[in-house]
């Protein structure tokens, strides 16, 4: 096919939004690259894309870089229409020392921005979370959060993670603004993003749902405004090519669930395959008396009952974006996962 669209370059095409980003970007007729931190992955990378349904051919090529190292930068950006900064560290263990998490993830969004805007490329879309759209006071269904609510990157009560992508967005938004070229940037804020796997490499939210259908004994009392995977990727060209997405920030969100709600959706779709999944709901005193004992449920306490409101309004207003059926998404997800 010829180079009709031009050339994209996506990072962390080995994750599970990044590989989606490339079988969107194949499909509709663009070259693509991607970088990956070690070579050895690139046939992960084309497995990925071809379980998402699309052949990547000649017009991907993988190439190596590294958010900690400006080495390889310059090359994979040269010659691209525009890059979709898709990679960021999500570890499953918070990290003791928050700059674990805060330092690769505001300096590999600079390193990749910095190459991105000094080589001509048109527009960065960058990833960055609802987790950096909060304020002091909750939302509520009457006031949703939205494109103007800031999380405090600063306050050292929230998540490294969640530090790391609010002071990580920040100091795009603040360096593009510096240089005049705050209409090359566009970020995306999405929710808890599930969807069909393409590999063995899963996210927080799609271990989430494999949780639920290996059978937990109750499921806790927490809820995600979830997002289906090939609507974020959607969303991201759509952010980069329409004029009305430069300069501008886009919550990308469709339903809160609770983790209840997943249970019964997929009990009602999976039939004999959701088995296992749970009918009960666990009291939040037995799920705090485990986080004593287990690290990996520490980070979920605070979580417990609650539930915040975001509205996508924007992104389907200036961008005529749309979601599929948040229940189609978990079943996708859940049917990729067995």
């Amino acid at each position: 096919m010829a180079d009709s669209n031009g050339t994209v370059l996506v990072t962390g095409g080995t994750g599970f939004l990044g590989g989606w980003c490339v079988a969107s970007l194949l499909e509709r007729g663009y070259e693509v690259r991607t970088t990956v931190r070690d070579l050895a992955r690139e046939q992960a990378v084309r497995d990925s894309v071809k379980a998402a349904g699309v052949d990547p051919n000649t017009r991907l090529k993988v190439l190596a870089a590294d958010l900690m190292s400006d080495a390889g930068w310059p090359d994979a950006v040269a010659g691209c229409r525009y890059v979709m900064h898709v990679a960021s560290p999500f570890p499953p263990v918070q990290p003791k020392d928050p700059d674990e998490l805060i330092v690769p993830a505001r300096d590999g969004a600079l390193r990749v921005l910095g190459a991105a805007l000094e080589a001509g490329v048109e527009r960065v879309a960058m990833t960055s979370s609802i987790a950096a759209v909060r304020r002091s006071h909750p939302s509520s269904e009457a006031e949703p959060y939205t494109e103007t609510d800031w999380t405090d990157g600063n306050d050292s009560s929230r998540t490294p993670y969640v530090r790391s992508k609010t002071l990580a967005e920040r100091a795009a938004w603040e360096h593009v603004r510096s240089i005049g070229a705050e209409d090359r940037l566009a970020v995306i804020n999405p929710g808890a993003i599930i969807g069909p796997a393409l590999n063995k490499d899963h996210s927080y939210s799609l271990q989430a749902i494999q949780r639920l259908l290996d059978g937990m004994p109750a499921a806790p009392r927490l809820g995600f405004t979830f997002v289906d995977v090939r609507d974020v990727a959607d969303l991201h060209l759509r952010a980069l090519t329409d004029p009305a997405g430069g300069g501008e920030r886009f919550i990308a969100t469709d339903r809160f669930l609770w983790f209840a709600d997943v249970a019964a959706v997929l009990r009602e779709r999976l039939g004999d395959a959701a088995k296992r999944v749970p009918t009960r709901v666990a009291p939040d005193l037995l799920i705090r008396a485990m986080a004593l004992f287990d690290s990996s449920v520490r980070p979920i306490v605070s979580d417990l009952g609650k539930r915040s409101w975001f509205s996508s309004e924007k992104a389907r207003r200036q961008l005529g974006w749309t979601t599929r059926p948040v229940e189609d998404s978990i079943t996708d997800c859940a049917r990729s996962l067995i």
